[in-house]
């Protein structure tokens, strides 16, 4: 089990879960942030902090954003487990669902 980062962080990405990660396994795409789900350890700690409720333990997942755990996972096909995000840095591509999506504008 993991946890996933849905629609709420796309344009946004806002970067508190990232410092709050214990080990490191929130990556930086163009338009989202994605959690590794095998570098993941189930901790929760960045749940609380997201700003913009984002992040769900995966069983809790949101019906309407159920296809957001296909492209965290699908998000690592092409990188493996670097073993962190930091030494690998912000990555310039996203999942296909993602990059299709329209801008999405923050919420006031």
């Amino acid at each position: 089990m993991t946890y996933v980062i849905a629609l709420p962080c796309v344009d946004l990405k806002d970067k508190a879960c990232i410092d709050e990660c214990p080990v490191d396994c929130i990556y930086e795409g163009a338009r989202s942030l994605y959690i590794h789900p095998d570098e993941c350890v189930d901790c929760g700690a960045c749940e609380p902090v997201c700003p913009v409720e984002a992040i769900y333990y995966e069983d809790d997942l949101p019906a309407q954003w159920q296809d957001y755990y296909t492209a965290n996972v699908e998000f690592f096909s092409e990188i493996g487990s670097p073993g962190g995000a930091a030494r690998s840095g912000a990555l310039s591509f996203d999942h296909p669902i993602i990059a299709a999506l329209p801008a999405q504008q923050p919420s006031a």
